[in-house]
């Protein structure tokens, strides 16, 4: 496995501070984030700069292996739903911009609604959802869903049933643990149901459960990363661990993006010596 930080949670720090502060902390490879209000934003990001982000990794020995480009994909309002879905289409090219080496980052995703709207957008979710992951596959790039508490997709049988009716290899999954230990999942359980369709995870720390509960940045909380990564390990997932700051976390006053990657890093790294799991 390899070690993730997702730039989530630095939404105003530069690439050219923001690269080699991770990756001298120790960071195998970065997420950019790309939606509004992101130095990364993704209309910033003209040919030019596409050339400058590639050459800050590669210099400082880093992958890309994923894209955060979270929008809804069922907003009802019909304008503001084909602009969403241009700017999904758009980060998937963009994805195929920045393949460095022949990783192809994938497109994080969360699908929007609400779960009590799950019967009423299930077949719509299904069919934006299968008309991207065709856009994806026209350019190589997997559409990772990340299923996400609060939203329509929030639990294991709705995540597997639309895996299970689009069927592509351009459709997989960013594994988010906290949504599911939040929720009072097991850890064993939702490994062992989602990994095998993972191309990506997030991890947090997380404090309380749903609907009363506080994420928090890896080291503040309780959450146990050696089991976690021993059972990503049994389950056969040998990718990216991935650090996310919360925008709950970043709304402390005292809230320092660059401390924040640091203790994660620290954290993440003693429970991979801890754990089973091997980095590569």
């Amino acid at each position: 496995m390899k070690l993730g930080y997702s730039t989530w949670g630095m939404p105003t720090v530069e690439m050219d501070e923001a690269v080699p502060h991770l990756a001298g902390l120790g960071y195998d490879g970065i997420e950019i984030t790309v939606i509004p209000g992101y130095t990364t934003e993704l209309g910033t990001l003209d040919t030019k700069e596409r050339r400058r982000i590639r050459g800050l990794f590669e210099r400082h020995g880093v992958e890309m292996p994923a894209i955060a480009g979270h929008t809804s994909l069922l907003d009802p309002d019909v304008r503001q739903h084909a602009a969403n879905m241009r700017r999904l289409k758009d980060t998937v090219v963009l994805a195929a911009d920045l393949t460095m080496n022949h990783l192809v980052p994938c497109l994080d995703t969360t699908p929007g609604g609400r779960p009590e709207d799950w019967p009423d957008v299930r077949d719509r979710l299904l069919n934006e959802v299968g008309d991207l992951v065709d856009f994806g596959g026209r350019h190589g790039v997997v559409i990772a869903m990340e299923p996400h508490i609060g939203c329509c997709l929030c639990d294991v049988e709705r995540t597997l049933w639309l895996l299970d009716q689009i069927d592509s290899e351009y459709l997989k999954l960013n594994y988010d643990i906290s949504h599911f230990d939040v929720a009072g999942v097991p850890t064993a359980e939702s490994v062992a149901a989602l990994a095998p369709h993972t191309i990506h995870t997030h991890v947090k720390d997380q404090r309380g459960r749903a609907p009363d509960f506080e994420f928090l940045i890896p080291g503040e909380g309780d959450f146990d990363y050696v089991e976690y990564l021993d059972a990503m390990n049994a389950a056969g997932y040998d990718d990216y661990i991935t650090v996310e700051v919360s925008m709950m976390v970043q709304q402390r006053e005292d809230y320092d993006p660059l401390d924040a990657a640091a203790l994660a890093c620290r954290t993440l790294e003693a429970a991979f010596e801890a754990s089973q799991a091997v980095r590569t």
